[in-house]
């Protein structure tokens, strides 16, 4: 990731526009035994990646850290979560495969449905990645104001649990036998019931708790509970623990 032969633990803009898929393949230890699923497609994210750490007002040494000196400087050491989540959504947007553009901006893991002619925004992975940035942030002294008003994340461990479990099924159950694309209606319907029952079950989980959704966030509701469990009942349920319909993916959404 780096292109100083002199600090080789850093990622920086042309280490990562330099990377190929040969030494991803490599390092992760990827095998015919050990598959890692998209790595065309990581490997892709990663060179967009090296040209958007190149926006020095977010990211001022052309480094994917650097953004927090942007944050800093723009907020202090008191980040708001939706501070946070902003930075990494005008950050990194451009480094998500083409799909909606506004105003030349392309819209990420936003969808339109077809059904409603509606666009549905989910940004699954950035809101994961500000999740995973908050502790670590917290740990070095910084301050996160907010972290219960991110949602929970639309993907197949958390789809699957409210799915294996019986909480929504399926209208047509042959669906379930399909393999289906990230932008058909069947998915986009999927992953918005899901967003919606994870507020629920979180409600219920701080309720039994008796904690505030300040106290615990969805996010340790995700952590300690849904994607486990998910996990858990798709091991019980499939061979392979995968989701319970296929899922053609190039690991840049799910």
């Amino acid at each position: 990731f780096s292109s100083d032969k002199n600090k080789p633990l850093q990622a920086d803009s042309q280490g990562l526009k330099n990377l190929v898929e040969s030494s991803v393949e490599k390092y992760f230890q990827v095998t015919n035994e050990n598959p890692l699923v998209g790595v065309a497609g990581r490997v892709s994210l990663l060179k967009n990646l090296g040209t958007a750490v190149q926006n020095t007002t977010l990211f001022p040494h052309k480094r994917p850290g650097s953004i927090i000196d942007y944050l800093m400087t723009k907020y202090g050491t008191d980040i708001p979560a939706e501070g946070l989540l902003r930075a990494v959504l005008d950050g990194l947007g451009m480094i998500w495969p083409g799909r909606i553009n506004f105003n030349g901006v392309n819209l990420g893991d936003v969808w339109k449905h077809q059904g409603t002619g509606e666009l549905i925004a989910f940004h699954k992975l950035s809101q994961w990645m500000t999740y995973s940035l908050v502790e670590p942030l917290m740990e070095v002294g910084f301050k996160i104001t907010g972290a219960e008003k991110l949602t929970g994340l639309a993907e197949y461990r958390n789809g699957g649990l409210i799915l294996d479990f019986g909480l929504i099924t399926a209208k047509n159950q042959a669906d379930l036998q399909k393999a289906w694309k990230p932008e058909e209606d069947f998915i986009i319907e999927w992953r918005a019931l899901t967003v919606c029952m994870l507020d629920l079950i979180g409600s219920a989980v701080q309720k039994s708790l008796g904690k505030s959704p300040q106290d615990f966030p969805l996010a340790k509701v995700l952590e300690g509970g849904t994607w486990a469990a998910g996990r858990k009942i798709a091991a019980s349920m499939r061979a392979g623990g995968g989701p319970p319909f296929q899922i053609i993916s190039d690991g840049t959404v799910f």
